[in-house]
């Protein structure tokens, strides 16, 4: 089902991560192994293996599902190029869970039932993971997850991983932009689903410790065409700034009535990581001009690298797919800058490595080796491919993999958050990083 208000959301998305939790906590005391999804086993001999990218590719958060199926398009044609995995070529397999708990656990049972090479899950965003992570944890596959929902920062699900920070640090940076540009007063706007929702409550109580205004907090139906009255009150509330997170058309709808409202002028928006994506950039510049919305928008984003061998050989990995990737539009090169395709298309060489390190299939088998390979062993050699890491695995060396995101550093709960830097827009929608934000600077605003 769909929220129709942010009271229902909240409750809602309460008890089903409460119930998630409880699901998990059974499932880890238990502590079965297994194989590789579908049907239990791994791929047959020389039969493909998929990695099911299961996100939203229809709803309000449509553009998610295509962001990181171009990664992982990038990612396995990498691996192929590199002989495959134990015998086994890599696929990608689309699974759209609508942005919704209800159309995404009966997806990711279907899934399962249809794909007996299953290999590995990415995706798995906000709006859905506290639904069907312990679905697929049940299951016994490894997933890269970008959800940024706090159950997951202290409870420990087997088959969970996570290179992306939970969403109040993003709150945090939101706040820390706003400091930077010397904002006093700020509006807030999200979207009502359950990703954009639980940014609410940290983002308020940062900006209350750093001392700005909060001069209104609006609401906003994904499903509605207009939003003329949440434009009037951020408008009528004299901001600096809007702090914002409402993906498909709503914020771009929104912008453009704000200016109409505003006397023609934009109010500067400061953007969630989930903002830098073609569509995103093409709509809202369509919305109140190319050049206005370019001079009027920061995000927060996970620093990626832009240069060195890690990153030109994903370049040449994920522009060797332009034109073949289903649902993707706007700028494709964009994508390169696309914080959460970049950490996935890591997760999955990280995924693939350790199979060959398990000589497994199975994430029960080649799990333990994901934090080996991604934090590093005693004297092993860094690598920044899966072709390179590939042959040193095969040559008996340990491997410490380090791609475009960057070093990974996992917890006991599997996660690996990363540091922000500040993104804005050319006006011909090119990323540009406007500079970083410290582990100091989140700390001091933190409530």
């Amino acid at each position: 089902m769909k929220f129709t208000t942010p009271v229902a959301a909240a409750v809602l998305a309460s008890v089903t991560a409460v119930s998630a939790l409880a699901g998990c906590a059974a499932s880890a005391k238990h502590g079965a192994s297994g194989g590789s999804g579908g049907s239990g086993g791994g791929p047959a001999p020389g039969a493909a293996l998929t990695v099911a990218d299961v996100a939203p590719f229809t709803g309000a958060d449509a553009e998610l599902g295509p962001t990181y199926l171009a990664a992982c398009y990038g990612a396995v044609h990498a691996v192929n190029a590199a002989g495959g995995v134990l015998g086994h070529k890599l696929n990608c397999k689309s699974v759209d869970t609508r942005g919704d708990p209800a159309d995404a656990v009966p997806a990711v049972n279907q899934l399962f039932a249809s794909t007996p090479g299953l290999g590995l899950v990415i995706g798995c965003t906000s709006d859905e993971a506290a639904s069907v992570v312990p679905v697929i944890n049940s299951r016994k596959t490894a997933m890269f997850c970008m959800t940024g929902q706090s159950e997951f920062d202290s409870v420990h699900f087997p088959y969970f991983y996570r290179l992306v920070p939970p969403d109040l640090a993003e709150s945090y940076a939101d706040v820390a932009i706003a400091e930077r540009l010397h904002d006093k007063r700020v509006a807030l706007a999200y979207g009502n689903d359950i990703g954009s929702q639980t940014f609410i409550k940290p983002a308020l109580a940062a900006l209350k410790k750093a001392g700005i205004t909060t001069t209104t907090n609006q609401t906003l139906d994904l499903h509605a065409t207009t939003f003329r009255t949440e434009a009037q009150s951020i408008v009528s509330s004299h901001p600096d700034a809007i702090i914002t997170e409402a993906l498909g058309s709503a914020d771009p709808t929104l912008f453009s009535e704000i200016k109409q409202l505003n006397g023609g002028k934009m109010i500067p928006v400061i953007g969630t990581a989930a903002a830098i994506s073609p569509p995103f950039f093409k709509a809202s510049a369509a919305a109140v001009g190319a050049a206005d919305f370019a001079s009027n928008f920061h995000a927060d984003n996970l620093v990626t690298e832009t240069s060195g061998a890690a990153y030109q050989t994903y370049s040449k990995a994920l522009l060797s797919q332009q034109g073949k990737v289903p649902g993707a539009s706007g700028n494709f090169a964009t994508y390169l800058s696309s914080a959460g395709g970049v950490h996935l298309y890591d997760g999955i060489n990280l995924a693939a490595l350790a199979m060959l390190e398990a000589k497994s299939t199975s994430a029960s088998a080649y799990g333990p080796d994901i934090i080996k390979i991604g934090n590093g062993a005693p004297g092993a050699v860094t690598c920044h491919d899966f072709a390179s890491c590939a042959a040193s695995i095969k040559a008996g060396h340990q491997v410490r993999y380090e791609g475009p995101g960057g070093a990974t550093s996992f917890d006991g709960f599997h996660d690996s958050p990363g540091i922000f830097q500040i993104d804005t827009y050319s006006p011909g929608g090119q990323v540009n990083v406007a500079g970083n934000i410290s582990p100091a600077q989140l700390r001091a605003i933190a409530p």
